[in-house]
């Protein structure tokens, strides 16, 4: 399948082969990332689907695009056999099973290292390697949970709310996944070797909270969930509803985007109104604020602060935002087989990447054969 190839790639990554076995969102989402960029990701399926009582990885959508497929039984000498051939000539290796299972079945770093010393084996877990949860199960909810990235996040006297799963999969997991896979192949530039990536997710999500413990340490987060600067607490860092039951997001931290906030909201010459930082005043900032944004649609007051710099932006659902004038200009979503997603990013001035190609269709596989044959520059 010639169209399948992709020797002609562009991008940062181009040239780069990545063997991913496939599992669930987080490991994906990296893979993606890397083909995204370049890579030639090659996505190993199991036979006949994960078997009962598992969830099936999707096949199709936009964290599968770029890639090609191919499919081998892993619990069988054979199948063992091929991944491995497909290792010797691979540079990245992508593997999202429990510790210890990989091992087992013949795959594990030690055989591939032997196979290929300059391997990057990455790894990507809810608990991590070691650890006494390492071989438990868990998902995004229950990691972030873990981490302390779920606790701060809901209103005051309400429970923690997660924010889909796109701080534990997706922030603390397939991008951390990713980023761990350019560092390796960073340093195997100097070093001539390989390495095993440990990502976990309970430590990138971990990771992500750099910022609040810094505001712990100093005493700027000292409130109950809901009542500090930046969790909704502040009325000029939150969201308020519209009069046709839309939302705006209001994040006018600075004074001089306070002050566009109060005039484009016709409040710059209210005497009465609290001072900014006067937390006993905040009660009343926010029924004024709340008020005067349900007097007006959405698009009525997008258009109110489209010429004021008051960091006031419309709340814009995923079907829509990428009608947004900006996105649009920008090119930050495109259609690929006829689906709106996400378009690659960061942008690169000297290796652009290319436009994503779609997911491949699992009901096609190529032979193993036919992907050794493409890499066959490497012996």
């Amino acid at each position: 399948m010639p169209s399948d190839r992709r020797p002609d790639a562009t991008g940062p990554l181009a040239g780069v082969r990545v063997v991913e076995l496939a599992s669930l969102a987080p490991a994906p989402f990296g893979c993606m990332v890397l083909a995204d960029l370049g890579a030639d990701v090659v996505r190993v399926d199991r036979p006949g689907g994960p078997g009962p009582g598992r969830l099936a990885a999707p096949t199709t959508g936009p964290l599968q695009r770029g890639r090609r497929v191919t499919t081998l039984d892993l619990k069988t000498p054979a199948g063992v056999a091929d991944l491995l051939r497909l290792v010797e000539r691979a540079d990245v290796l992508v593997e999202a099973y429990r510790p210890g299972v990989a091992e087992r079945l013949g795959f594990g770093p030690r055989n591939c290292r032997d196979r290929n010393p300059r391997l990057v084996y990455a790894r990507l877990t809810g608990w991590g390697q070691d650890g006494p949860l390492a071989a438990r199960a868990g998902h995004d909810i229950d990691y972030i949970a873990v981490s302390g990235a779920l606790e701060p996040l809901g209103r005051p006297g309400e429970r923690p709310h997660a924010p889909l799963n796109l701080l534990g999969d997706f922030a603390g997991g397939g991008m951390l996944l990713a980023t761990g896979v350019l560092a390796a192949l960073l340093e195997r530039e100097r070093s001539g070797l390989g390495q095993v990536v440990d990502a976990a997710m309970v430590d990138g999500s971990a990771l992500l909270t750099a910022f609040l413990h810094g505001m712990l340490g100093d005493g700027r987060w000292s409130a109950p969930r809901g009542a500090n600067l930046l969790d909704g607490g502040a009325p000029f860092y939150d969201t308020y509803r519209t009069a046709d039951d839309r939302f705006v997001a209001v994040g006018a931290l600075e004074p001089a985007f306070y002050a566009a906030l109060l005039t484009g909201l016709g409040l710059a010459d209210d005497p009465t109104l609290p001072a900014q930082h006067d937390p006993d005043g905040w009660p009343e900032l926010r029924r004024r604020f709340t008020a005067r944004f349900a007097e007006r649609t959405r698009d009525e007051w997008t258009a109110v602060f489209a010429d004021l710099d008051a960091c006031v932006a419309p709340v814009l659902a995923p079907t829509e935002a990428h009608r947004h004038p900006h996105n649009a200009a920008r090119g930050t979503f495109v259609a690929v087989g006829g689906e709106v997603q996400p378009a690659p990013a960061p942008r690169f001035a000297r290796t652009p990447a290319a436009a994503p190609r779609p997911a491949p269709d699992p009901a096609d596989p190529l032979d193993v054969a036919t992907v050794l044959d493409d890499w066959a520059d490497r012996p």
